[in-house]
This record gives structure tokens, C-alpha cells and sequence, in this order.
């Protein structure tokens, strides 16, 4: 306590000890500075220091969990219409065939056979089916070592990739784009997520595997060269990451875009949502609407049916929810357009993680790739288990020939740039000049556009309403003429009379 008063007590004495000749001498410090030219770069560092930093956003995990939801209802929904079509497929089939009589079989071939293919997942698959014979059929049945069966898989966890020359092989001339990514790279650290993204990877291999189900592909697999911590000298963090690029097709916002065809808007599949969302600015309905309606229709029809059982009846419930909860956000938010918007997606656990290098919806993040530099925000968040997904606007961008269904890069050649903690601090539809301006900034704060390199310029391609028709002049008539000749002298004199004329 007595140490405490002490200090009070010295702070409390003012500046006694500065005197006239201290004033002389700053003030000619301070002449001196600003002869040189370097008061403006004080200004701006002091600016800097003291500004006020914009209060951090909370994440939105209501727009992340439902935009989750909605992928794996539809991954659901994916597979179950596969089944039935493969179902319908061998009754069709089946119906069609008049086979004879099946010939006397021969006797069951007993040894080794060896079969070796590579599965659709692009995985090299070798079986080997041996068959000896056996006793009668009852006692092979609860003989647990008549019918076994054994499953190895193998696969190599990768390394991420570190050094500028790594980070080259998959994006050239990283370097010149970049003239800071050398500085960083020093002191740079690979980031916790590369592992936990593997990690989740195998996790799904391991209980796909267990359960015989289908795999995660090869390709899915090794879709991450690299995610990396750096720091710009400033202090920028920055979320590196080297993948390929698949495509996102989600979003709607019936301020911007009041019309969408019929098959997206009745597809069971398009998802009208993103993670970014904002306010609607219109009463203009969102147009996804009328096709949610028709669903929650369809769904009361089967719910009251006779003969819908007690298990679909429930899963109906539960859909009627989702159905009613997102026409509610609809009627009243607006997203982002993948079709017509640049953004990427990151993976929810990232998303929604809290240390300093996570980046959050709504950052903003460059992409690199064939020697240019895009600007875009995060705007959705993805699956755990993979890496490398950007909207349908994006990937055009990067080959024309992309489409929901075909990804525009498939090896790790692209480098996405994100900014951690740079998003504003208000959700607002998207500023296309705002959004590069911010990256120049922030690119800046890390060792700014090598020569020769500049910031793609995106185009608002959204269909404009037709400019409202001009107002038309009234019309000023023509006075009546009058009805018969008056009197010049007199205008108040009578009419001459219409029978004698006079």
C-alpha cells in the first residue's frame, strides 16, 4: 500500500521538471520532423496506436449450424433418390427379361480368387475370396470361422508444405505476387488445422471402413497442401492455406435478385442460404419462398396420410421445422448469391474456433491462382473433413468452364490468402470496389502486390430491373372554339338567331 501512495503521490507532482529550455529544445525536434517529411508517417502510426478497434463479431452459429443442417439433409435426401432410382432401375429390368429355365449348376469351384480394381473413389482395391468345402448348412451357420472376412486399408498422412520453393511448386511466382511472403515465412508456423483436418479425414475413413461404407475418394483426401500461421511485421495475421477448388451454388437475396428459375426453385437440393447474412433492405419476397411453401404443402399432404408410418411421421415433424424455420429467415434476411458473388468457404470448426488465426464469416481472403489476385470475403462455412471450395462467381472466374457440377481447379494450385479478424462491423450486402480496396489495405499490411500484379476488379453481373419510363407531359387542350360569331364591338352581345340567321 505505502509503495502505491508513493507512486500517486510522484504522478500527482505534475510536470515540474519540465522546463522552458525542454520546450525550446522540442520544439525544435519537432520543426526538425516535420521539415523532413516524416510528420505524416507519425501521424498515421499514432492514428494506428490510439484509434478505437471495431468491437469483435460473435460467431453467427445459428447461420453455421443451419447451413450444415442443410448439407447434410441434402447429402440424405442425395442418397436416398439414388437407392430408389437403383431400385426402380432392377424392377424395370426384371419386368423386362423373359429368361429361361437357369441350366444344372456345376460343381461349386473351391481355391483362391484374386480380383483387383480401383474403385470409384479412385482407391486401388485387391479382394482375394477363398471357398473350401464344408459341412451341412446347420452346423456351418453357427460355426463363427465358416464365413470371415478381413479389411486392410493403407494410406500416408501428408506433410505440409513450408518453404517458399513448397509453396512455388504449387502457385509460381508466389513470390513475385507477394514480395512479403519470404519475410513471413520466417517466422511462419503450420497451423494446428492442418493436422485436425487430417486427423477428421481418417477419422471418417476409419469408421466408413468399420461399417463398409463408401469412402472418402483419394482425391478428397489429399485436397490441402498446406495451411500455415504467418504475421505480418505490423502485426496482420493471416490464415494461409493451398488446396484445389470446388464449387459452392448456394444463396439467394430477393433484393438484389427478385426472379430465379423454376428448377432452383423448386429443387430439394438448392440451398437458399449462406453463413454471411444480412438485413433485408426491400419488401421484395425472397423467391426461394414459394418453393419452401410447396414443400411444407407436400409434407402436411404425407403427414396426414393413412398409410405414412409413425417413423416417417416423425422425420416429417422434424422437416416441417427446418422448412418453417428457414421460410422465417428468408421473409427476413437476405445472403449472398454464389452464382453472381465472390466468396470462399472455410471449414465450420474453423469457423468457429477462437484463436487468433481462425478466420470468421464475413474476413476478407484473396485468392491466387495462374498469376492473379481475387478479392473475397468468407461467406460460408464447410465440412471438417475438407478444404478448397469457393462460389460458382469464383470459380468462373478461374475457368470458364466450370459449373455446379464440374470444379474449376482439381490440383492444389490455388493459395487463398484470409485475413483473420478484418470482417466489418456490420453484416451488409456486397460492396465489390469496398471489398478490393479492403484487400489492398490489408495485402499492404503484409508486403503489399509485387510489380506487374493488381487486384482483379469483379463486375455486378445481377440483372438490372428496366429503367422506369419516363413521365409524359400533360397534355394542355386547345380552348373550345366559340359556338358563333359575336359582335366585334360588343362580346356580350346575343347570337344571331339559328333560324333566321340574321
Amino acid at each position: 500500500m505505502t509503495g502505491e501512495i508513493r507512486g500517486n503521490r510522484r504522478r500527482s507532482g505534475g510536470f515540474r521538471w519540465f522546463g522552458w529550455k525542454d520546450l525550446f529544445y522540442l520544439g525544435v525536434i519537432l520543426v526538425a520532423v516535420i521539415a523532413s517529411g516524416s510528420f505524416g508517417k507519425i501521424q498515421r502510426g499514432l492514428r494506428e496506436i490510439f484509434a478505437p478497434k471495431p468491437p469483435p463479431l460473435a460467431a453467427d452459429m445459428t447461420d453455421i449450424f443451419r447451413q450444415r443442417e442443410a448439407e447434410i439433409i441434402e447429402e440424405a435426401e442425395a442418397r436416398k433418390e439414388e437407392e430408389l432410382a437403383a431400385l426402380r432401375k432392377s424392377f424395370e429390368e426384371a419386368r423386362s427379361k423373359d429368361e429361361p429355365a437357369p441350366p444344372a449348376p456345376a460343381e461349386i469351384e473351391t481355391g483362391a480368387v484374386t480380383d483387383v480394381r480401383k474403385l470409384g473413389s479412385g482407391i486401388p482395391f485387391k479382394t482375394e475370396v477363398t471357398v473350401e468345402k464344408g459341412g451341412i448348412a446347420s452346423k456351418e451357420r453357427v460355426d463363427p470361422e465358416s464365413y470371415t472376412a478381413s479389411y486392410k486399408l493403407s494410406l500416408r498422412a501428408p506433410t505440409p508444405a513450408k518453404t517458399l520453393a513448397e509453396l512455388e511448386s504449387s502457385t509460381p511466382d508466389l513470390g513475385k505476387m507477394l514480395p512479403g511472403m519470404a519475410v513471413l515465412l520466417e517466422k511462419g508456423a503450420v497451423s494446428t488445422w492442418f493436422d485436425k483436418l487430417y486427423q477428421n479425414k481418417i477419422s471418417r475413413i476409419r469408421h466408413d471402413a468399420n461399417s463398409l461404407n463408401e469412402l472418402l475418394s483419394k482425391h478428397n483426401l489429399y485436397d490441402c497442401e498446406t495451411i500455415l500461421n504467418l504475421t505480418g511485421e505490423k502485426g496482420r495475421k493471416v490464415f494461409f492455406l493451398q488446396s484445389e477448388m470446388d464449387v459452392v451454388s448456394d444463396g439467394s437475396d430477393g433484393d438484389r435478385l427478385s426472379d430465379m428459375p423454376a428448377k432452383i426453385v423448386d429443387s430439394p437440393y438448392y440451398q437458399p442460404f449462406t453463413s454471411y447474412g444480412w438485413p433485408k433492405k426491400t419488401k421484395t419476397p425472397n423467391p426461394m419462398i414459394v418453393g419452401w411453401l410447396r414443400r411444407v404443402e407436400i409434407a402436411n399432404k404425407e403427414l396426414a396420410a393413412a398409410g405414412t408410418t409413425a417413423a416417417r411421421k416423425a422425420w416429417l415433424r422434424d422437416r416441417l421445422k427446418y422448412l418453417k424455420r428457414g421460410i422465417d429467415d428468408l421473409k427476413g434476411r437476405s445472403f449472398l448469391i454464389a452464382d453472381y458473388d465472390p466468396f470462399i468457404v472455410i471449414p465450420v470448426n474453423v469457423l468457429t474456433a477462437r484463436d487468433e488465426f481462425s478466420p470468421d464469416v464475413g474476413d476478407y481472403a484473396v485468392v491466387i491462382y495462374g498469376g492473379k489476385l481475387y478479392p473475397a470475403i468468407v461467406g460460408d462455412g464447410g465440412p471438417t473433413f475438407k478444404v478448397g471450395e469457393a462460389s460458382l462467381r469464383m470459380a468462373r472466374e478461374l475457368n470458364p468452364k466450370s459449373n455446379s457440377y464440374s470444379r474449376p481447379v482439381s490440383d492444389l494450385k490455388v493459395s487463398y490468402v484470409v485475413f483473420p479478424n478484418s470482417r466489418e462491423a456490420t453484416r451488409e450486402p456486397p460492396d465489390y470496389p469496398k471489398w478490393r480496396q479492403r484487400c489492398f489495405e490489408l495485402l499492404g499490411e503484409i508486403g503489399g502486390i509485387g510489380e506487374g500484379y493488381q487486384l482483379h476488379e469483379w463486375q455486378d453481373l445481377l440483372p438490372k430491373p428496366p429503367p422506369a419510363p419516363e413521365p409524359v407531359p400533360p397534355v394542355t387542350p386547345p380552348p373550345a372554339p366559340p359556338t358563333s360569331v359575336q359582335s366585334a364591338g360588343d362580346k356580350d352581345a346575343a347570337p344571331p338567331s339559328p333560324a333566321t340567321g340574321n
